[in-house]
């Protein structure tokens, strides 16, 4: 593939590379890629072997779900920025398991600049896809694409901040805790884990968010603390949602007919350093009522909570009708 070099943003820029990328793939043999890699992604069957096995799967893949995985990344990495003090950006990274690139995009999109940058994955074929389309942006050209078995065996050289993303669900117990425990070892700054937002996923986040602690690390998002998750288990779980466009390979395999999706993810941000934790975030889409608004909490207090927010609260009640899913409350502007 010969991907043009344009000057857009990271976003404009995937979106670009990733539009030509399945010319010449049969669309049936695309749809029936996606649909594997989709029964990996929801299944609960670790595997010890790569899930993308040949280009077929990789082009496919890489359409169909890496803008879903970079949007996920990057609301998990904005989340990160805010409560980061205002002049820290990561000097340098390390994606594990990052197939084709995603979570490299989503940090370009998040910090102005170039860094050191290297994607360790065990699937060859995602590696030399995920080098392609880097090419189309300057500052990941660099980038450093090395085969590595995702596991027990695991190292990561020292960096600034290490992602796992939509990784550890591969995996097998033992292998999954090494993995979170080498990032925790490896980073310097911090460590941000994706999950999908299914309960399985937030398992998955919330046993490596604990294991963050245990390393030493401080939680920055979601959580407004780094105690206790105060969802009693198996009544809930805690997952956020990112905006997603359709591309028409996702028009295809879904038959859906809205121009985007909404991506479900979970997500834990730790970091060494001092942060500004929210005072609550936004756990649930927000209800909007005639003249008030129905805010879903997690607290710093360490609790769940609902906080109704009316016209008589005036800046804040406007805050409210614009707060989002998954936003820091309340917003610093409106204090």
């Amino acid at each position: 593939m010969n991907v043009p070099v344009t000057p857009f943003t990271p976003a404009e820029t995937l979106r670009a590379a990733l539009a030509g990328l399945l010319d010449g793939l049969p669309p049936t043999q695309a749809a029936q890629a996606v649909d594997r890699l989709i029964a990996n992604y929801r299944g609960r069957t670790p595997t010890d072997a790569p899930v993308l096995r040949d280009r077929s799967d990789v082009a496919a893949y890489a359409a169909y779900r890496m803008p879903a995985t970079f949007e996920a990344v990057r609301s998990a990495l904005g989340a990160l920025a805010e409560a980061a003090p205002a002049e820290w950006a990561p000097d340098s990274h390390v994606d594990v398991g990052g197939g084709t690139g995603a979570a490299t995009w989503a940090v370009a999109a998040t910090w102005d600049g170039e860094r050191p940058v290297t994607v360790l994955d065990w699937a060859e074929p995602a590696l030399a896809l995920g080098r392609e389309l880097a090419s189309a942006y300057e500052p990941l050209k660099s980038a450093v694409w090395q085969r590595s078995r995702i596991g027990s065996a695991l190292t990561i050289e020292s960096t600034d901040l290490v992602t796992v993303s939509y990784v550890l669900g591969e995996l097998t117990d033992g292998d999954r805790r090494a993995v979170v425990d080498a990032a925790a070892s490896a980073a310097r700054s911090a460590v941000v884990i994706v999950e999908p937002g299914t309960p399985d996923g937030y398992g998955r986040v919330i046993e490596a968010r604990d294991r963050l602690i245990a390393a030493g690390f401080r939680i920055a998002a979601p959580c407004p603390h780094s105690a206790a998750c105060p969802i009693v288990p198996g009544s809930d779980w805690c997952h956020f949602s990112a905006r997603v466009s359709r591309s028409s390979l996702h028009r295809q395999v879904k038959g859906g007919s809205l121009a985007y999706e909404d991506e479900k993810f979970s997500y834990v941000a730790a970091t060494r350093f001092p942060v500004a934790t929210a005072e609550g975030r936004v756990v649930r889409r927000p209800q909007i009522r005639k003249g008030q608004v129905l805010l879903d909490l997690c607290s710093a207090d360490e609790a769940l909570r609902r906080e109704t927010v009316t016209k008589r609260h005036g800046t804040l009640y406007r805050a409210a009708r614009d707060a989002d899913w998954g936003d820091a409350w309340p917003p610093a502007a409106a204090d």
